[in-house]
């Protein structure tokens, strides 16, 4: 199983994402944990590399697992962790190898194009502040086939 840490890092009513070449889908900031690694130590490396900043206590909001029956192991499960920060230093970088990074509103977060699945923890960090448990069903093009949150299923794609 892949483990990843990602952040959703809110300042003045702006969320930082990264636009993904793939599916030009935004993104939190994040990736693979190495061996031996806290998911705190994950996630306030794996932010640092992609955006030159460094976060300060990020709080854990959402642990989820994901899994793509189509996918290659270790690429058909992983299990997400996704912080939120709004405290961090350090200068944003002009280039990341991970995507173009943008300041984007908050009130449009339900709108941009996103991972089935991120719009979900969106929702969770900004407007429920309460932490997310889910498991995303992905088919081969990163779409939902079902999904439980908080223990319960709540639909069915497709």
């Amino acid at each position: 199983m892949q483990r990843v840490t990602n952040c959703l890092i809110i300042k003045n009513n702006q969320v930082l994402l990264l636009k993904k070449p793939r599916y030009g889908w935004y993104a939190m900031p994040g990736g693979k944990m190495e061996y031996g690694e806290s998911i705190q130590e994950a996630v306030i490396r794996e932010v640092s590399e992609e955006t030159g900043l460094t976060i300060h206590a990020p709080k854990l909001c959402s642990v989820a697992t994901m899994t793509k029956p189509s996918a290659q192991p270790p690429k058909n499960e992983w299990m997400m962790f996704t912080f939120q920060a709004d405290k961090f230093t350090g200068q944003l970088v002009e280039y990341s190898p991970e995507g173009q990074l943008e300041w984007v509103s908050i009130d449009l977060l339900g709108s941009i194009p996103v991972a089935p699945s991120d719009r979900f923890i969106h929702e969770y960090i900004v407007n429920k502040k309460q932490l997310l448990y889910g498991s995303f069903d992905l088919n081969e093009d990163d779409q939902l086939n079902d999904y439980r949150i908080n223990g319960l299923e709540i639909a069915k794609e497709g």
